[in-house]
């Protein structure tokens, strides 16, 4: 059996057929499938251990609680966090960047004046929760531009210049990709977290694609919140994560009021429980945030083996020796020297949405539209385009095959 062989069996959905024809499922930056660990772990849990976590003291109480601590105690070791404490579980990216930007505001960090500087490339869930804070504080935001386009330039970088600038102009908080959702390639955020330091600007990490592709430890980094979402990498989906440095979590006003993040309550004042569960209002996903375990577990053997890492390069130049040959197809980000195994693209004469629901008929599950970064996607791909996403479970063959039915899906829409 051959290493993707090995992966693949692992996944039991990769079998099934669209149709009549076997699934090649190519949208995998929007949601990864998950391996029999965590199915198994799924349905144990709900059979099994099904509790409230942290209230009762009876033993499926005990057993559930201690399921989903392990959950976060495996997500504080996959990203090298200090602490475990240091890890807020929450719903998922989205929520994690709606938690600080709240936050902030909330606690008078956010003012008149003040800016929050993005890059044009970002995912509406680090876009919109800012321009709500912008809202609800004065502040407003400040935007620095990327290299992507059908000029000369066109390698997905983001303007180092304008940032440093930016920063300088009254900027109190920096939230940027490890990845871009579109173009494919990481940011230099190593880079981009030091030089807001050196101004005392504190910086947020959506690491929504940057899990997934990238080892990510929290404290070499030096970010002051990294957030990812479970779903992406093989967990279910209802699970997310906010890692921050503990001089922020603790200083930061609490999110949501309720059941779990309280310490004493009366009518006259509330106090709130310590850190992660200060923001962990509410009845928990407990299934999904035991499922981190197993999910962490499974991608950090992919992640750490020198095969799949070949294979991954594999396939990247596969696929882009694919588009390359395609009449008409204006990559995004096609100049840059590394990427993702992620491609965003438009075809002179093909709307993106009915490659899309051709391709489908042909088993090729892609993404299409403007895929929650509008901006970028207007300015780029007037609107929309197609976006094929890997992971180690996908194959060269599969490659191949697209590339066939690319070349058929295009001939039809042409004609």
């Amino acid at each position: 059996m051959t290493l993707t062989q090995q992966i693949r069996a692992n996944f039991p959905i990769l079998g099934r057929k669209v149709g009549s024809r076997p699934l090649v499922y190519f949208d995998n930056a929007a949601t990864s499938q998950r391996p029999r660990c965590v199915l198994e772990a799924q349905q144990r849990l709900s059979e099994e251990h099904n509790a409230n976590i942290h209230r009762a003291v009876h033993t499926l109480s005990y057993e559930a609680t201690e399921a989903y601590e392990k959950g976060r105690i495996a997500v504080q070791k996959f990203i090298g966090a200090a602490s475990a404490d240091q890890i807020v579980l929450t719903s998922g990216t989205t929520m994690s960047i709606n938690l600080v930007a709240n936050c902030l505001v909330r606690g008078g960090f956010l003012g008149e004046g003040d800016a929050i500087l993005l890059t044009e490339a970002e995912h509406h869930s680090n876009i919109v929760p800012w321009q709500m804070a912008c809202q609800m504080s004065g502040a407003h935001l400040e935007v620095v531009g990327v290299a992507a386009g059908r000029g000369s330039e066109n390698d997905g970088s983001v303007d180092m210049d304008a940032y440093r600038a930016a920063l300088r102009r009254g900027v109190k908080m920096v939230a940027i990709a490890h990845v871009s959702n579109i173009l494919g390639v990481e940011n230099p955020i190593r880079e981009m977290i030091a030089a807001a330091h050196e101004l005392g600007i504190p910086v947020l990490i959506d690491g929504a694609q940057g899990i997934v592709h990238r080892k990510v430890d929290v404290q070499a980094l030096d970010c002051d919140f990294y957030a990812f979402s479970g779903h992406k990498i093989y967990a279910p989906t209802g699970i997310g994560v906010l890692y921050g440095e503990r001089a922020w979590l603790e200083k930061l006003p609490p999110f949501m009021g309720g059941g779990d993040m309280v310490g004493k309550v009366s009518f006259e004042k509330t106090t709130y429980a310590d850190i992660p569960l200060k923001f962990e209002a509410g009845t928990s996903n407990f299934v999904a945030g035991a499922c981190l375990a197993p999910a962490l577990e499974f991608a950090a053997s992919l992640r750490d083996d020198a095969g799949v890492q070949e294979h991954e390069r594999s396939l990247i130049e596969a696929m882009n020796r694919t588009l390359a040959a395609v009449d008409g197809l204006f990559l995004a980000a096609g100049q840059a020297r590394e990427r993702v195994p992620l491609w965003s693209f438009t075809i002179e004469g093909v709307h993106p949405l009915d490659a899309a629901t051709l391709l489908d008929k042909m088993g090729f599950a892609l993404r299409s539209g403007h895929m929650c970064a509008e901006p970028i996607v207007d300015r780029i791909g007037g609107g929309s385009m197609l976006r094929a996403s890997l992971m180690p479970y996908n194959t060269q063959e599969e490659v191949e095959a697209f590339g066939a039915a690319l070349e058929r899906t295009i001939k039809m829409l042409r004609q």
